[in-house]
């Protein structure tokens, strides 16, 4: 089966796609992009995605190409179209292509691309052993809460990452609290059964798994506290985990070499995942 991506509006095989070099995501990342998580040939917390979408592109000023409806609609087909059973669908959205300059017209047309990636996310070798951790300084400019395609620092943090056997990378602020994971939300659980996990500010992306697994946090009777925390907590904690779309729930099993509780996954991020599937999968 070819391999089948939306273009602009159109679906093409992906060896057709032809974007120009003049593209500003190209060249200066100008560009704002989104994943949801696809489980039995559906999206899953999808409206969260798409409306962090709007706000991203608010923010950075690009217009929205498409409504709701539209979107979900490409995202529909482009499933159906490469048979996607579970696995992630990415958006794409940059300011288009012109001449290189700084500055940008008004009236640019932003250029649109969406493909799907198959994934295990339900059978997950991370959540049977628990992920492996390292930390790294947090480079990023500051508007974090901005999905932007420059991950440039991700891209570092997590290569970094891969070089030690580790699967993710928790940035760490200059002040030496944890902000969030390469590509993820970071969560610890504190002795006393408290989970923490940074509050949303500009600081970090508000992230739509992390938003669901909140308020999963709420229904079961757990106690969240939205508060920075450091290094050395992390690892004296009883557990952590953390929240993304393509991961859903990932317990840690050590930061920086040094074991998180027994060094497996725990009662907390083992029951917050069951629960999170298991409402996906009903849906």
């Amino acid at each position: 089966m070819p391999r089948i991506v939306m273009l602009n509006g159109a679906f093409v095989d992906a060896a057709d796609a032809k974007i120009s070099i003049m593209d500003r995501g190209f060249l200066f990342a100008d560009g704002i992009y989104e994943v949801s998580a696809v489980l039995n040939g559906r999206t899953i917390d999808n409206a969260p995605h798409l409306a962090r979408l709007d706000r991203s592109l608010k923010e950075i000023d690009i217009p929205n190409p498409y409504s709701t409806e539209e979107w979900i609609g490409f995202q529909n087909e482009l499933i159906a179209r490469n048979g996607l059973i579970e696995g992630t669908v990415y958006i794409e959205v940059t300011r288009g292509a012109a001449e290189r300059e700084f500055t940008y017209a008004d009236d640019l047309a932003p250029t649109v691309v969406m493909f799907t990636q198959p994934k295990s996310i339900v059978a997950s070798k991370l959540a049977e052993s628990g992920a492996k951790v390292i930390t790294v300084p947090d480079l990023r400019w500051a508007r974090r809460d901005i999905k932007s395609v420059a991950l440039l620092p991700q891209v570092l943090a997590k290569q970094a990452a891969a070089r030690v056997g580790a699967q993710e990378a928790w940035m760490v602020d200059e002040d030496g609290f944890v902000t969030e994971g390469a590509s993820s939300s970071a969560f610890i659980v504190t002795h006393d059964g408290k989970l923490v996990t940074r509050p949303f500010t500009r600081t970090v992306l508000p992230g739509v798994t992390r938003l669901a697994i909140t308020a999963l946090i709420a229904e079961t009777g757990l106690v969240l506290e939205e508060r920075a925390f450091t290094i050395a907590e992390a690892q004296a904690a009883q557990e952590a985990f953390f929240t993304s779309a393509s991961t859903f729930v990932a317990p840690v099993a050590s930061l920086d070499g040094t074991l998180i509780g027994p060094g497996k996954p725990g009662p907390v991020a083992t029951k917050l995942r069951e629960i999170y599937i298991q409402k996906a999968l009903a849906a």
